[in-house]
């Protein structure tokens, strides 16, 4: 897990997710109550499996010779509140953080958004760093949404998934929609998807689309 935290790093650095040493990946560690998560602000470029922090689900350090990262409170938050969660990416990638400086969710106006993330990506509330006051705006705002990203108020994005690949995924679609939504209001106002083609995207792309394991 420090090896596959560490690797996904460099995609917050290939996907320009990050500047300097903002953002953060983490990954729980399958069957104990314990996550690997970046160290607190050491360059991306010098991260290496053997720096990554190994914590509990109370954010307290159980091994490695570095400091966790600040978000360390609000990534606990989320997997002692969410166990169906394997991984958590933050992120100051700018188009979604925009959208998040102004406090408003990007509207489901594109089929990608309908398939990764079911619907809007929904706004959290504002919170400082430094306690789980982040999580806890995670968790309310995703707890019975479809979507895999919040938009932190005046903050930038936290995305989840069931491991922590798959929340990089949807830290790299986030800003990627979040991008496209925002050109497009500059030509307009963008058209909505109904709901019910959202929900018919949604259940294709999570059920059909892409390769399936033989039965």
């Amino acid at each position: 897990m420090r090896r596959t935290v560490c690797d996904l790093h460099a995609e917050l650095v290939r996907y320009n997710l990050v500047a300097w040493t903002a953002g953060n990946v983490s990954g729980r560690i399958p069957g104990e109550d314990l996550f690997v998560i970046k160290p607190s602000g050491v360059s991306y470029d010098e991260l290496t499996p053997e720096n990554m922090v190994v914590c509990d689900l109370d954010g307290n350090l159980v091994e490695g010779e570095h400091s966790p990262s600040s978000d360390t409170a609000a990534h606990a938050y989320v997997y002692r509140n969410m166990p169906e969660v394997g991984g958590v990416v933050h992120t100051h990638s700018t188009y979604a953080s925009a959208w998040a400086a102004r406090g408003e969710a990007i509207p489901c106006v594109l089929t990608a958004m309908a398939d990764e993330f079911g619907g809007e990506i929904p706004v959290g509330p504002f919170a400082l760093i430094g306690d789980d006051s982040i999580g806890q705006g995670i968790v309310e705002t995703l707890k019975g949404h479809r979507s895999k990203a919040v938009l932190m108020q005046n903050h930038g994005v936290f995305s989840i998934g069931t491991d922590a690949r798959d929340a990089v995924k949807a830290a790299v679609m986030c800003e990627d929609v979040a991008r496209t939504v925002h050109v497009a209001r500059q030509l307009g106002e963008p058209l909505p998807i109904p709901q019910d083609d959202i929900d018919r995207l949604y259940d294709r792309y999570q059920n059909v689309y892409g390769q399936r394991s033989p039965r």
